[in-house]
């Protein structure tokens, strides 16, 4: 699970943040799940794979300081957990690329080294 998970999300921001350009801008954005805040028993391995990208990013976006590039999360729902949902239904495809697509563009570049939760409420 960490190979996956962790390493798998090492690798590709360590890439991200070699390949965008110094100055220039850029975004990094990982996904997590909601499960890191709820840290439901029986899912350790998976809620401490998804809760070490969320500390590797929160310190990435402060290794990259001063580039123009952000790192921050999107922590979002899983299945599992749509019927704790306070919205009555899972995430939809589009509520979560709302959020990533903001954190992309322009108007989120102050958002930096952060985790946003998108699960309707659920943690």
């Amino acid at each position: 699970m960490f190979r996956v998970n962790t390493r798998g999300a090492f690798l590709c921001c360590r890439e991200a943040a070699n390949r965008l350009p110094r100055g220039g801008g850029g975004r990094i954005i990982a996904v997590t799940s909601s499960m890191v805040a709820q840290r439901k028993p029986g899912f350790a391995a998976y809620v401490g794979s998804k809760a070490a990208v969320e500390a590797m990013v929160t310190v990435l976006a402060k290794e990259l300081a001063g580039t123009g590039i952000t790192a921050n999360c999107n922590e979002a729902e899983v299945a599992r957990v749509a019927a704790e949902c306070p919205m009555g239904r899972i995430g939809r495809p589009h509520d979560i690329a709302n959020v990533v697509g903001f954190l992309a563009s322009a108007s989120g570049e102050w958002v930096n080294g952060q985790v946003v939760r998108v699960n309707g409420g659920v943690a």
